[in-house]
């Protein structure tokens, strides 16, 4: 007898930042800039929260370059983080890589006791946020990080990110005039994903999410070729990792080739899922990143008339 795997469901959501909220930045893949950690801490401090670096966070790995210190301490700072009663939030500092190689090292019972915390972040990032929702079924932000350039310099992004924690009943509706309807529809569905290249590196993994039915996919990426975004998606679709997903919504594909060619592999690969797709919402590596909260009900515009496309949350994305 088959068995047919249960929708996904909404997950449980934690409470929105108050002034003076105290929030971890934690690095759990690439190296930090110091001065651009310097900078966003201002920024933060300027929103009336109280930034705490976490003890590693600027370290480096003594023989992998690419990586923000040991893994047993980028794993170390993130858990002492949520657990600590007396931090609200834990944010990122950048993405890079790494999250796949500590995200096995944290204590998921530990984190499930603690409860929900705001986390954000995106890009390699995107492995924690798989693992929050699988692991732990924690909702979280698919946001800019703290000592990024889009975070640093782009007006929208902030606004976007401070809006959420604060005020998150005012931002509701997503999406910014240029997206599109690359497939026409509307669709409901949990919100979930992140970048394409990581949410297929994460297939079969354990702790993987086993199914996406009921799903609404936030998906984008940065620096992938054409043929490799095709090759990226091809092995969501042949690993059975989309099978019954609701509807797609696509940010950005900063670097990865021409659009007109990315925008013909997005088509080709994701059309015949038979469900509505959104084109350039407006998140991820761009130049502005909106704030998109995963797993909470949502639902996804896309007007065959050319009108406006959106995503709207049926529910605040905290508390």
């Amino acid at each position: 007898m088959t068995r047919t795997a249960p929708a996904l469901a909404p997950l449980a959501r934690a409470a929105r930042l108050r002034p003076g909220a105290r929030v971890a930045i934690v690095a759990p893949s690439g190296p930090i800039p110091p001065e651009r950690l310097d900078q966003g801490l201002d920024l933060l401090r300027g929103w009336d929260l109280e930034p705490v670096a976490a003890p590693h966070v600027l370290d480096v790995h003594p023989s992998l370059g690419h990586l923000a210190g040991r893994d047993e301490d980028r794993a170390g700072d993130l858990q002492e983080a949520w657990c600590d009663p007396s931090v609200d939030a834990v944010l990122c500092a950048r993405g890079g890589y790494g999250a796949h190689r500590m995200v096995d090292l944290l204590d998921w019972s530990a984190i499930r006791a603690a409860g929900p915390k705001v986390f954000v972040g995106y890009s390699d990032i995107t492995v924690l946020h798989e693992a929050f929702a699988v692991r732990a079924g924690f909702s979280t932000l698919h946001g800019p990080m703290v000592a990024t350039e889009v975070f640093l310099k782009d007006t929208p992004t902030q606004e976007a990110l401070r809006s959420t924690l604060f005020e998150p009943e005012s931002v509701r509706t997503l999406g910014l005039d240029a997206a599109a309807a690359l497939v026409p529809g509307r669709a409901r569905g949990v919100t979930y994903g992140g970048c394409a290249s990581l949410l297929a590196a994460d297939v079969g993994t354990p702790g993987a999410r086993t199914s996406a039915r009921g799903g609404l996919l936030v998906v984008e990426d940065v620096t992938e070729d054409p043929y490799q975004l095709d090759g990226i998606l091809t092995r969501l679709l042949r690993t059975g990792a989309l099978d019954g997903v609701a509807g797609v919504v696509c940010g950005s594909w900063e670097n990865c080739g021409p659009y007109p060619g990315v925008r013909a592999v997005l088509a080709d690969r994701l059309g015949g899922l038979g469900v509505p797709v959104v084109e350039e919402l407006g998140f991820g590596h761009g130049p502005t990143s909106l704030t998109i909260p995963l797993g909470v009900p949502a639902v996804l515009d896309a007007p065959a008339d050319g009108g406006r496309c959106t995503l709207t949350t049926e529910l605040p994305a905290l508390l």
